[in-house]
C-alpha cells in the first residue's frame, strides 16, 4: 500500500511471479515505478476502480514508462485506449487472478476487484475503491444533486453485495482517513477485513434503503472546488509529465510583474512569519500535506500561480509542485528566488497583520473588543459548537462570499487550529479588510477554556 496523506488515499502495488499491477495510482507515478523496481517486478497493468474526482490519475504516466495496459471500467467513457472491465472479467498477475465486480454508487461506473490466490476459489482480498471504506462508504453526491439519490441507492445495494463475502476477506479501499470522498468520519485504519466491517461500519448498520439514503446524504462536509475538473481530465487522458517539472526561479521584480498580470501568488510559509511580512495580495496556504487541496479550493482551476516557499526552497518546491500536479494545476510560473528576504532586499513593499492566541482572544472577547469574529470551519463543525456572536463562512466558500464580510471594523478569523484561518485571513487581507488571525488555537479551545460570561460550553 502506498498512501497519499494529503488526499487521504491509498494506492496498491500487487506483485507475483515477477509481474505487478498498480491500483488507483496518482499522477506522480515515479514512486510506483520505484516500488516495482525495488521488488524486481514488471508492471503489467494499471487497475482503475473508477473515474477519479479527487486527483489526476497516474495510469497514463505508468503506461508511457512501462507499456502497462490500463484496465478500467468499461462504462467509464474513457477517450483513450483501455482494457475495458465489466462484471466477471479477469486479469492475471503472476499466480494471482483479479476479477472485476461491478459496485456502482460512489460513481456510476465503479468497479471493485476481487483478488484470488493460485488454486483458491475464495477471494483473499477486494480492492473496494470508493465503495466500502474502513468504517464508512464513499460519498455519492460528487456528481451533483440530480444523481445523488440514485447513486446512494446503488451504493446501498453494492455494500450489501460486498457484505456477502467471507469474513477473512481483506478490505482494501482507495479512499480513507483524510479524504473528502468519504460520506462520514473514516477510521485511522486504512485497511480492514469484511468481518470487522460487519461489526463496526456505520454504512452497513442502516436498517433499510431509505434510512441508508438519509444517513449517507446528511452531515456531509464540503469538498474542494477543483474536484469538478478531475473527471473530465481523467476521461480524456491527462497530459504526460514524465516526472514532476520544476519551474524556474523568479527575481522579485519578475514576481511583481507576473502578479500585476494576474498571476496568483501562493506563500507556503507558516502563518506567523506570513502575518509579520508578506508580498501584498499573496495567499497563505501552509505547505503541509493539504497544501494542494486548499490551493485547489480557493484558486480558480487552471489559473497561473507563482510560489513563495519556506526553507529549504528546493525541497519545498518539489513538494509544492508534486501536490499541485496531482490535482491538475500546471501553470506554475516560478518561485521567488531567495524568498521574502530577496523581496525586501530590493525595497519592494510588504503587508502584515496582527495575530492573537487564546488568552488575547478571550480577554478581548470578554471586553467586547472583538467586533467581528469569523469562523471558517466546515459547516458540520460549526453546527457541533460555535462561539456566541460569531459568524460562519467556510474558508472554501469565502472567495465567492467576500461581500458578506464587514469592512468597517477589524475581523478576527478563527478555525480549529489556525491553519484554515490563516488562509482565510490572507484572502481578506488582499482586499485591505482589517484582520486579526487567531492562530495556534481554535473554537474548541475557546469554548473549553474561555466560555463567555453567561454561557457554558458550546452553542449548537
Amino acid at each position: 500500500m502506498i498512501v497519499t496523506p494529503g488526499l487521504g488515499d491509498n494506492s496498491y502495488l500487487i506483485a507475483s511471479g515477477g509481474e505487478a499491477a498498480v491500483v488507483d495510482p496518482q499522477r506522480d507515478a515515479g514512486r510506483f515505478l520505484a516500488a516495482a523496481e525495488a521488488r524486481g517486478v514488471t508492471i503489467r497493468y494499471v487497475l482503475e476502480t473508477h473515474v477519479h474526482n479527487d486527483y489526476v490519475s497516474g495510469g497514463t504516466e505508468i503506461r508511457a514508462a512501462t507499456g502497462a495496459a490500463i484496465a478500467a471500467p468499461a462504462r467509464g467513457r474513457y477517450e483513450f485506449p483501455i482494457e475495458p472491465m465489466a462484471e466477471g472479467d479477469e486479469l492475471k498477475v503472476g499466480d494471482l487472478r483479479l476479477r472485476a465486480m461491478e459496485t456502482p454508487g460512489h460513481t456510476p461506473e465503479h468497479l471493485s476487484y476481487l483478488l484470488f490466490e493460485e488454486g483458491s476459489g475464495a477471494p483473499a482480498a477486494v480492492f473496494t475503491g470508493g465503495s466500502m471504506m474502513v468504517g464508512s462508504a464513499g460519498r455519492t453526491d460528487l456528481l451533483g444533486a440530480d444523481l445523488a439519490d440514485e447513486l446512494t441507492r446503488h451504493q446501498y445495494r453494492t455494500l450489501r453485495r460486498l457484505a456477502t463475502l467471507p469474513d477473512p476477506v481483506q478490505i482494501l479501499p482507495t479512499h480513507g482517513a483524510g479524504s473528502f470522498c468519504g460520506s462520514g468520519p473514516a477510521e485511522k485504519d486504512r485497511t480492514s477485513t469484511l468481518g470487522r466491517e460487519r461489526k463496526r461500519n456505520r454504512a452497513l448498520r442502516a436498517p433499510d434503503e431509505d434510512a441508508f439514503v438519509r444517513q449517507q446524504l446528511s452531515g456531509l462536509m464540503a469538498y474542494p472546488t477543483y474536484y469538478a475538473s478531475m473527471a473530465p481530465i481523467n476521461r480524456a487522458g491527462p497530459r504526460l509529465l514524465a516526472g514532476v517539472p520544476g519551474p524556474g526561479p523568479l527575481t522579485p521584480e519578475e514576481l511583481a510583474a507576473r502578479q500585476r498580470a494576474g498571476v496568483w501568488v501562493i506563500d507556503g510559509r507558516w502563518r506567523v512569519p506570513f502575518a509579520r511580512a508578506h508580498v501584498p495580495g499573496s495567499l497563505n496556504v501552509e505547505l503541509d500535506d493539504t497544501f494542494g487541496s486548499y490551493v485547489g479550493w480557493v484558486v480558480p482551476f487552471g489559473e497561473p500561480l507563482a510560489l513563495v516557499l519556506p526553507e529549504p526552497e528546493k525541497q519545498s518546491l518539489h513538494e509544492a509542485m508534486t501536490q499541485l500536479f496531482r490535482i491538475g494545476f500546471e501553470r506554475i510560473e516560478g518561485y521567488l528566488d531567495g524568498g521574502l528576504d530577496a523581496w525586501r532586499g530590493v525595497g519592494l513593499p510588504v503587508d502584515s497583520y496582527r495575530t492573537a492566541g487564546l488568552e488575547e482572544l478571550c480577554r478581548a472577547y470578554r471586553a467586547g473588543e472583538v467586533p467581528h469574529l469569523l469562523d471558517v470551519r466546515q459547516r458540520t463543525e460549526w453546527d457541533a459548537g460555535r462561539i456566541p456572536g460569531s459568524t460562519h463562512v467556510f474558508v472554501g466558500d469565502l472567495p465567492a462570499r467576500l461581500d458578506e464580510v464587514p469592512r468597517d471594523e477589524q475581523v478576527w478569523v478563527i478555525c480549529a487550529t489556525g491553519h484554515r484561518a490563516a488562509l482565510a485571513t490572507s484572502l481578506l487581507d488582499r482586499l485591505d479588510i482589517p484582520v486579526r488571525l487567531v492562530e495556534g488555537t481554535g473554537v474548541t479551545d475557546f469554548l473549553k477554556h474561555c466560555p463567555p460570561a453567561g454561557h457554558e460550553g458550546s452553542q449548537g
